[in-house]
């Protein structure tokens, strides 16, 4: 048996990036899988929920694609209702989907401004809300927000993107409380160095990242794992880097 057999996880944004890699993670480790995203088709950026759900399927997982805009109420409770229709309930949430902005806040168009609040951070509260009727049926589980390191690079300006990031750290930190006595575990993921998106490439943000600084999003997928086995009597309420948490469950980490 894996850590995961029996669960289902829904991974909001896993058409492309951390997200594909996240839930490829999640069904290597047995979990059916919701690869749900708005991207059916192929478009400016590569990857598509159907691509992704055929690459878990082919490699012997489960998974299901299911388009879900995050920013539309209707959306993201008809992509949920899909989701535990096929696979009988939902025990893990990972909301990933997100825009990015890294404009000096002085040069940012409103719209720039208002796209990243309304994806990262108003999408996230969309896809959390609906998901804890969910979780509370199956009597508990994981909770996961992929979030940023640069949140708290506060020596480096402002920008849009980590604004809406910080907001959806301080929205987990305080759900973990509200919800320990339904035995869900709520918790923030970030890399620890720079994943090199598909999107983050598409933006031009990698063109001046170091070799030394770049990780690859299999291992936000890995670190995944190991929240997604959480109950609220484990980790919870915390903001996570992937690096370190997994260094943290090594098998070394655990003899010590």
């Amino acid at each position: 048996m894996t850590v995961l057999d029996g669960k289902v996880a829904f991974v909001a944004g896993a058409s492309r990036g951390i997200g594909a890699a996240v839930a490829a993670a999640l069904a290597s480790a047995g979990a059916a899988v919701a690869v749900a995203a708005r991207t059916e088709t192929v478009g400016r950026v590569p990857g598509t929920i159907h691509d992704v759900a055929q690459s878990i399927t082919a490699a012997g997982g489960k998974a299901l694609p299911v388009a879900c805009d995050i920013t539309d109420e209707q959306s993201v409770a008809s992509a949920f209702d899909t989701t535990a229709d096929a696979f009988g309930g939902i025990d893990i949430v990972v909301a990933n989907a997100g825009v990015l902005w890294l404009g000096p806040v002085e040069s940012t168009p409103l719209k720039r401004w208002q796209l990243c609040l309304d994806v990262n951070l108003t999408g996230t509260f969309l896809v959390t809300r609906a998901a804890i009727p969910h979780l509370r049926a199956r009597g508990g589980g994981s909770l996961i927000a992929v979030t940023t390191s640069g949140v708290g690079m506060i020596d480096r300006g402002a920008n849009a993107y980590w604004v809406s990031k910080a907001a959806v750290e301080r929205l987990y930190l305080g759900l973990a409380h509200d919800l320990r006595d339904d035995d869900v575990a709520v918790n923030c993921l970030s890399p620890t160095r720079v994943v090199l998106t598909e999107g983050w490439q598409a933006a031009g943000g990698g063109r001046e990242i170091p070799p030394e600084m770049v990780e690859p999003p299999e291992t936000m997928g890995h670190a995944t794992t190991i929240l997604a086995a959480q109950r609220a009597d484990g980790i919870t309420g915390t903001v996570q880097r992937s690096e370190e948490l997994l260094a943290a469950h090594s098998p070394a980490a655990r003899r010590s």
